[in-house]
């Protein structure tokens, strides 16, 4: 099948292909079932992982989410500024995307990390 790159949750793992594709296997909660974002997950080039949710970067830059919604299985409420995206990275409960334009976009446990807006203007242009 041609794997191309594996990232883990604290009890899931989720795997491109080299096709662009993506599964994923484990507790479902924590992401071992992504059903419902995977006619979503084509063209993948990166997969990032808090403890129980991932995210993937589509190579048109869109993001797609998807695990427990208390630790970042959830971008909806930043669906729209998840554009361009160039880097995601994360904590246990919140990941971070580095975009085109320097600006960085947050999602997930407000306490660990997934709230940057008090930090919003010295985090600009990374």
């Amino acid at each position: 099948r041609n794997v191309q790159q594996i990232q883990a949750t604290g009890r899931a793992f989720a795997a491109i292909l080299a096709d662009g594709s993506v599964v994923t296997w484990g507790n479902e909660k924590d992401g071992g079932c992504s059903r419902e974002v995977q006619d979503q997950l084509q063209n993948v080039e990166q997969i990032q992982a808090t403890e129980c949710a991932f995210a993937a970067i589509l190579q048109n830059g869109f993001v797609v989410t998807w695990g427990d919604p208390e630790y970042g299985g959830d971008s909806s409420e930043v669906r729209d500024q998840l554009r361009n995206v160039r880097q995601v990275e994360a904590t246990e409960r919140a990941f971070a995307a580095i975009l085109a334009d320097g600006s960085v976009v947050t999602w997930g446990d407000e306490r660990c990390g997934g709230n940057n807006s008090k930090v919003k203007d010295e985090v600009a242009n990374l």
